[in-house]
């Protein structure tokens, strides 16, 4: 079974009926692919501006969010040194950490800042074909 994690501003975007976002992960659910969201990422999300019927759907859409483990922060720590040490990317590893782990896609709109990790296992599911 395909599995995908999805990051912060890929869930906020298909939150927006109509964008590309909602129509892949449409494609997804329609599909049974299993989608699920890190703990780090549902943070980020719930730091807002968010509505409450945003949070509910959300919460719908992925369920519990994935916690992160020992293992997880240890793989984001590799992710992090073997990225270059950069500055306020430390979140996005321990996202990326959390998907590779749990052997799931990363579905995010920030392919640039996530495209670095794939040296260190993340697949980065850049649209709906590619998951399917």
């Amino acid at each position: 079974m395909t599995r995908i994690h999805l990051d912060t501003n890929f869930l906020i975007h298909a939150l927006q009926r109509g964008s590309g976002e909602d129509r892949r992960l449409r494609a997804w659910l329609a599909a049974d692919v299993s989608v699920a969201m890190s703990a780090v990422a549902s943070a980020e999300f719930l730091c807002g501006p968010v509505e409450d019927a945003d949070r509910e759907t959300a919460r719908h859409l992925v369920g519990t969010p994935v916690p992160l483990d020992a293992a997880a922060a240890e793989r984001a720590a590799a992710m992090f040194n073997a990225a270059g040490r950069r500055r306020g990317t430390l979140g996005d590893c321990l996202i990326a950490a959390t998907a590779v782990n749990a052997g799931a896609e990363l579905a995010t709109g920030n392919l640039a800042d996530f495209r670095r990790l794939s040296d260190s296992g993340l697949v980065v599911a850049a649209d709906g074909a590619d998951a399917l």
